[in-house]
């Protein structure tokens, strides 16, 4: 079981390899809205800024998975998190590895709660979230998680 040889924050170069990583899942339920372009990814990229933060995982060259701590202004002290993993790295540690990232920034930065992005009719990501909702108090103590409603 092979797992990607590097997982690292996200910049503007690394957008269209999100963006292929996003049509790599075809017609799956990701739980973002509309197409995803390299343009698209780098303006999410500013828009999180430094309140959130990508994380994308490499298979050498190829970028195989990325996960992403958004945030809602509406609730400062939540966090977002989303992982997505191209169907041929499923079942490796991908997603763990990117949630642990994740988490530690969510810690670093305060946050307080953890909200799951699930999409609906999206069963591996419901098992995935609730195994994450599980790891949460264990990484960060003061933190709760909360799977949407």
């Amino acid at each position: 079981m092979t797992r990607a040889t590097e997982v690292r924050k996200a910049t503007d170069a690394d957008a269209e390899g999100i963006a292929a990583i996003l049509r790599g899942l075809g017609s799956e339920p990701v739980g973002l809205e509309g197409t995803f372009d390299g343009d698209r990814v780098r303006a999410w990229l500013k828009r999180i800024g430094e309140d959130g933060v990508i994380y994308v995982a490499y298979d050498g060259s190829i970028p195989v998975a990325f996960g992403a701590l958004d945030f809602d202004t509406a609730q400062p002290d939540t966090g977002v998190l989303g992982v997505w993993v191209l169907p041929d790295y499923r079942r490796r540690g991908l997603a763990t590895d990117l949630a642990d990232e994740l988490l530690a920034f969510a810690r670093e930065k305060g946050y307080r709660r953890i909200r799951g992005r699930l999409p609906e009719g999206n069963e591996p990501a419901l098992s995935f979230l609730s195994a994450i909702g599980a790891m949460v108090p264990l990484r960060n103590p003061n933190m709760a998680f909360e799977l949407p409603l």
